[in-house]
């Protein structure tokens, strides 16, 4: 059974950091492209951090800078860490494992943790 779990969100003031961990179970996670999804009320769910199985990583322009994301083969986890935080970075972020096989997906989501950056 493959389990994908989020934690770290909390509240945080502007300005302030936070460290999102995702520990997945049931797949050989080292052959899977790992990404950080974040939704925010009424809005589209967006991609804010992605790496690859190779080790390559992925930011849009909106977290560049402000945020890194790394991964622990050995220890089955993905780290997204958050600097500078801003109120319109709150949102639920999701931890997401997708490994693309022979044309299909295989795609596996956490059910996510609250992130509020506010005063």
């Amino acid at each position: 059974q493959v389990q994908v779990v989020e934690s770290g969100g909390g509240l945080v003031q502007p300005g302030g950091s936070l460290r999102l961990s995702c520990a997945a179970s049931g797949i050989t996670f080292s052959v899977y492209n790992m990404g950080w999804y974040r939704q925010a009320p009424g809005k589209q769910r967006e991609l804010v951090a992605l790496i690859t199985s190779g080790g390559s990583t992925h930011y849009p322009t909106s977290v560049r800078g402000r945020f890194t994301i790394s991964r622990d083969n050995a220890k089955n986890t993905v780290l997204l860490q958050m600097n500078s935080l801003k109120p319109e970075d709150t949102a639920v972020y999701q931890c997401n494992a997708r490994r693309y096989i022979d044309g299909t997906v295989r795609d596996y989501w956490g059910q996510g943790t609250q992130v509020t950056v506010s005063s």
